[in-house]
């Protein structure tokens, strides 16, 4: 039996994992007939039918979702030895959620920067958890309760949320001197929700109904946006209103207590934390500047 060439798994990996040839092409800095060559190639090696072409993309067969998930664990076993023994990179993913790497991580990348010239650190603003081998990801900050399924695991900061709002409109709501100490305060001013229901958790906590949203977004970053352009009052993790609050953009009018378990950490596959030197030095700038 003929063996396959290296080349022609990594291009069936990428089509498997993508299930289509030119996002694949794009992963392996090829081109799109370049991959469907070398899968069409493995598969006359095989004698078997890996893929089923349609006109919206590609559909693994049986024997190729077989196929697939061996080939998987093998190419991770050529990772790993790799990167046992070869130089260590520069280079550094870290997959953040989107809202995380607009309000906290973007106003310190100028600090981390000039700490580690050194270090290219390429951020990837997503809410889909990462697969880390298969997506080329290093590192990633997620909220969740650990522990994380083969995963290690850092704190970062908890999940305590900020009612903010623009410092015009909060003297304007400060005027008469009220006193924010409950979510009744707030059931009658303009409130801005986020699709993380922070605002329904804080209601629901003192078993009130939550009040009809006036403005919503899909992420918390747009809603502290709002909240700064005086559009009404966010409510939002303090790691995500920290930096608007010392800049005097925005104004804290409450801080209640975490609605959950969750908080936000630092995680990576488990068994990693001490090859790779490059990866702890962000790790360790990264629990610097936590809240």
């Amino acid at each position: 039996m003929k063996r396959p060439s290296l080349n022609k798994l990594w291009a069936f990996d990428a089509a498997a994992r993508h299930q289509n040839f030119r996002t694949a092409a794009e992963e392996l800095n090829l081109t799109q007939g370049a991959v469907a060559q070398q899968v069409r190639s493995l598969e006359e090696e095989l004698a078997q039918k890996l893929f089923s072409r349609h006109a919206r993309g590609l559909h693994l067969t049986e024997n190729g979702r077989a196929y697939a998930r061996e080939i998987r664990r093998a190419l991770e076993i050529v990772d790993n030895a790799t990167r046992q023994i070869a130089p260590t990179s520069q280079r550094i993913v870290l997959s953040v959620p989107p809202s995380v790497a607009a309000k906290w991580l973007l106003p310190k990348l100028a600090d981390f920067r000039e700490i580690n010239p050194d270090i290219d650190l390429v951020t990837q603003a997503s809410e889909k958890i990462s697969v880390f081998n298969a997506d080329a990801v290093d590192l990633a900050i997620r909220i969740g309760t650990p522990p994380f399924a083969d995963l290690e695991h850092h704190f970062l900061a908890d999940k305590r949320l900020s009612a903010v709002t623009q410092p015009a409109l909060a003297n304007k709501l400060l005027s008469g001197s009220p006193h924010f100490s409950s979510a009744r305060d707030f059931s009658s001013l303009p409130l801005v929700f986020d699709s993380h229901n922070h605002w329904e958790l804080f209601f629901r906590s003192e078993g009130l109904a939550t009040p009809s949203p006036q403005l919503q977004f899909n992420h918390s970053s747009l809603a502290i946006d709002a909240a700064r352009e005086g559009q009404g009052i966010a409510l939002a993790p303090t790691i995500l209103t920290r930096h608007g609050i010392e800049t005097g953009d925005l104004v804290s009018l409450f801080e209640a207590p975490a609605l959950s378990c969750s908080n936000y950490y630092i995680v990576y596959p488990a068994g990693h934390s001490g090859e790779h030197n490059v990866r702890l030095r962000v790790i360790d700038w990264l629990l610097k500047q936590g809240v």
